[in-house]
């Protein structure tokens, strides 16, 4: 973590503190499905013991987004349809969304937020297929959490976020900096701090906190992570401030073999990508 005024630190400190703990039953479905001797059975008897979750799994299942002629009502049946993987992404959209501010803050759109934050995550979590040092699974977390740093400043800095909103649109600079400059600090090392005290693991930490600055963590998460977050800003899912897409850092285009137009390019049609981030912005 960078070195922090004593008044700037207490605050940031009191901020993430105030947020709340990461849901036990998620954190307990992530720990499963990373073991490769988990059942079904097993993260049914999570799942069945969270009721938020169990609603919001056979609301996804039973969407139209998957068309079932008969709709599931288990959550045994709906483990076994959506299988671990979809399960695992489904529980940390929950936990995020669950965690965002229940009340509208000045100068933040949640959904916006969700969308940009969900594609991110689904873009890291492609990309991290073609890299042979990349879980593709903590890249999708690490892509839903990156930006969870503004929503830490928007709730607890409200005059601070709202000047640098402004600032990015007057300066046409993206949002981090315009934060940086009124805050003395970006989001990156609150974010750092918030999975610090979720308990995540220090790869993940670190790729949050220098995601502005990969060379300092040059990784293939890293690369994965930098790239689908100017890949979704591409597809127009950015939120708050100055728009645009800024080009790969040197360290990220080595890992990724080429620019950001031909790492995307590389990536295809991402229409499905983009409707099942839909799906689970609305869970």
């Amino acid at each position: 973590m960078e070195a922090l005024s004593p008044d700037l630190a207490m605050r940031l400190t009191a901020a993430v503190d105030s947020m709340p703990a990461f849901p036990k039953s998620v954190q307990k479905i992530l720990d499963l499905t990373r073991d490769v001797a988990c059942s079904p059975k097993d993260l049914v008897q999570v799942i069945d013991k969270d009721p938020v979750v169990t609603v919001k799994v056979l609301r996804v299942v039973n969407s139209a987004y998957y068309g079932l002629s008969n709709p599931i009502t288990s959550v045994d049946h709906a483990v076994v349809f959506l299988g671990f993987n979809t399960i695992k992404n489904l529980a940390l959209s929950i936990a995020a969304i669950g965690m965002l501010p229940s009340q509208a803050l000045t100068g933040f759109d949640s959904q916006r937020y969700l969308m940009h934050s969900l594609t991110t995550a689904g873009i890291a979590r492609q990309l991290a297929q073609s890299l042979p040092q990349a879980d593709s699974h903590d890249c999708f977390i690490a892509g839903l959490l990156h930006d969870f740093g503004k929503v830490v400043v928007a709730q607890f800095m409200p005059e601070e976020f709202k000047r640098s909103l402004e600032l990015s649109l007057w300066k046409e600079v993206p949002l981090h900096v315009a934060v940086q400059e009124v805050l003395g600090v970006d989001h990156t090392t609150v974010g750092a701090m918030l999975a610090q005290k979720w308990r995540f693991a220090d790869d993940l930490v670190e790729t949050i906190e220098h995601q502005h600055q990969p060379e300092k963590s040059d990784t293939d998460m890293m690369a994965c992570v930098v790239a689908a977050n100017q890949i979704s800003k591409q597809l127009g899912f950015d939120f708050g401030g100055y728009q645009g897409a800024e080009e790969l850092a040197p360290s990220v285009s080595a890992r990724l073999g080429g620019t950001l137009a031909q790492v995307r390019e590389k990536l295809g049609d991402l229409s499905t990508l983009v409707e099942e981030a839909q799906l689970l912005c609305n869970v």
